[in-house]
């Protein structure tokens, strides 16, 4: 089937649209529909799809909500936030909650199908300035530190690589692995620093490096 795709907005012409954008697309199947976090919630893990486009602002609450929801419901599913609005805070509070792309509705349609495809292989969209104001936001504590001490060298390598955004194929390739023992490796990795979402853990790497200077353990400096 590919890459399925859940769809969710208030607006059904805007919902139409953006199905029919990505269902064009040969590697991209729709698997359901919402117009409310509500119809979401109850969907969605029934559809299980590799990726949600949920816009910003819906009946009942923010895609931003949902997101956060999903990540802890549904944490292999990656979340895209489609919006007609440019704001940098929006941003930020979606990347915080588990998004991996961040669209705004006014560009091509090519840039919104290729966010979802990157989404699907496990790629972050977040341009350098959010990066940094959600580094702001995060802070590297004892407790994070201690987190990372508990990754193996070959973890650390990984996440090195996910840091630099490179997707678990590009990742196993380069390790030469199979793409599904990495997959599996980055399961732990997420596990033992605490995230669920690789941006989160790209976001910890960069924290770390910005700090160390270098994503060794800290106890090796």
């Amino acid at each position: 089937m590919g890459i399925t795709v859940f769809v969710v907005d208030d607006h059904e012409i805007v919902r139409r649209g953006i199905q029919d954008l990505l269902a064009a697309h040969t590697e991209i199947s729709i698997v359901g529909e919402a117009g409310t976090i509500a119809e979401a919630t109850a969907r969605i893990p029934l559809a299980s799809p590799d990726v949600a486009v949920i816009d910003l602002q819906l009946p009942d609450g923010t895609g931003v909500e949902l997101c956060r929801a999903l990540r802890l419901s549904m944490p292999a599913c990656q979340s895209v936030i489609l919006t007609a609005f440019d704001d940098d805070q929006a941003r930020v509070d979606a990347a915080l909650a588990g998004a991996v792309g961040f669209v705004l509705k006014e560009v091509r349609g090519s840039a919104i199908v290729q966010t979802v495809l990157d989404a699907a292989a496990g790629q972050a969209t977040l341009s350098d300035e959010i990066t940094a104001l959600v580094l702001d936001q995060i802070r590297l504590d004892d407790e994070a530190q201690e987190r990372f001490h508990s990754l193996t060298a070959h973890e650390q390598e990984i996440l090195r690589l996910i840091a630099d955004g490179r997707s678990n194929r590009q990742i196993a390739d380069e390790l030469c692995f199979a793409e599904k023992t990495i997959k599996n490796r980055v399961t732990t990795l997420l596990a033992k620093l605490g995230v669920t979402r690789r941006t989160e853990a790209a976001v910890y790497a960069a924290r770390l490096q910005e700090r160390y200077g270098t994503l060794r353990n800290p106890s090796h400096l």
